[in-house]
């Protein structure tokens, strides 16, 4: 990832306190024998007025929410303290985003494998909830809406904080922001088919282009890899970036050129060297998930971006008299100012390798 979201708080975030409190004071306290019933959202009023109005509701959304708190209450009551124990701390972990990518060891975590093998009928009403909280049947139901809000109106909040124009998982593709009618997927960063307990936790959800969030990633996994043999060891856990991290960092890339001939660069001519090293896992992982090094190679081989950039180095040097040295200094302060802007990150060190290879020698 090149660079991360700043998080923006909003209304919506109260769908997830919903969801934390139906399962630590409603699920959890099944066990106890208190029939299931309005009562057991008196402490969450706001939650109680939907639940209220979910069950006198024939809406689809509304069946689905109200019908599955209630069967699941059941499938809990029968639990055991230990067992009840166990869930806790997998709803707690799997909700750590930041630890979870962090590859913490104090963090405990669960995908839906694991919740099959603890018990199979839990697995599956957890499954089919948690999978279908993140959708319009439920999320436009007027009763949600006017206690959370609106994920367009978190789409305006969030892009007026991130303003980048660009996505931060590739660098090279727009997103949509504050001047357009329509909005980014939201990509749950932790699949929602793999993972429970998150699938409407705003720390788990990113807006991304559609190469990125359609076409590479997909459901694939950050914080596995099955196919590493350095990862072999444990279980095949690695290190993800965590889109919301705070703490700043900078990616570092270096391209090397194995041709001089320009009209005939391919991708096997073009090598990728990524840093810094404090943070190989994740990069490794970035790399993986999102193609990154397919699509930038692409990229640097491609008529209307590679090719043109170097057309554009001869173009200014014939035309307007300008040295190679001269467009590269312009180019190394547009790229320090702008690294996103016209994917000047990529653009300087493919004509960086460029000039080394000696394409540029006049």
């Amino acid at each position: 990832m090149l660079f991360p979201y700043t998080y923006v708080p909003h209304s919506m975030e109260k769908m997830q306190e919903f969801i934390e409190y139906i399962f630590s004071e409603v699920w959890c306290k099944a066990p106890e024998g208190q029939s299931f019933g309005f009562d057991l959202f008196n402490a969450k009023p706001e939650l109680k007025a939907v639940m209220e109005a979910f069950y006198y509701s024939d809406a689809k959304g509304a069946d689905f929410f109200y019908g599955h708190v209630e069967r699941i209450y059941a499938l809990f009551a029968a639990l055991s303290p230990s067992q009840i124990n166990q869930l806790q701390a997998w709803f707690s972990g799997n909700n750590d985003i930041a630890g979870l990518c962090e590859n913490d060891p104090t963090v405990a975590i669960a995908r839906y494998s694991d919740l099959e093998a603890f018990h199979r009928p839990i697995a599956e009403a957890l499954s089919a909830f948690f999978k279908e909280l993140y959708s319009k049947d439920l999320l436009n139901l007027a009763a949600l809406k006017s206690v959370i809000g609106e994920i367009d109106d978190h789409h305006t909040k969030f892009t007026e904080v991130n303003k980048q124009g660009k996505c931060p998982f590739c660098g090279i593709h727009d997103v949509k922001g504050i001047y357009h009618s329509k909005r980014e997927a939201y990509d749950h960063y932790l699949p929602k088919g793999k993972y429970p307990f998150n699938s409407i936790n705003f720390n788990n959800l990113t807006p991304a282009c559609h190469e990125c969030n359609s076409t590479y990633k997909l459901s694939q996994d950050p914080l596995y890899d099955a196919k590493d043999p350095l990862l072999a060891q444990t279980g095949g856990r690695r290190k993800s970036f965590y889109p919301y991290q705070t703490l700043r960092y900078a990616i570092e890339l270096d391209i090397t050129l194995n041709s001089p001939d320009w009209t005939h660069i391919t991708p096997d001519d073009v090598s990728l060297t990524t840093g810094p090293e404090e943070l190989r896992e994740e990069i490794n992982t970035w790399l993986d998930v999102y193609g990154i090094e397919e699509r930038y190679k692409a990229k640097c081989c491609g008529e209307n971006d590679g090719n043109y950039w170097i057309e554009q180095v001869f173009d200014e040097c014939q035309n307007d008299g300008k040295t190679p040295e001269d467009i590269f200094a312009t180019l190394s302060r547009q790229a320090h100012l702008r690294p996103f802007a016209e994917a000047n990150f990529l653009k300087k060190s493919f004509l960086e390798a460029c000039l080394r290879s000696g394409l540029f020698n006049m």
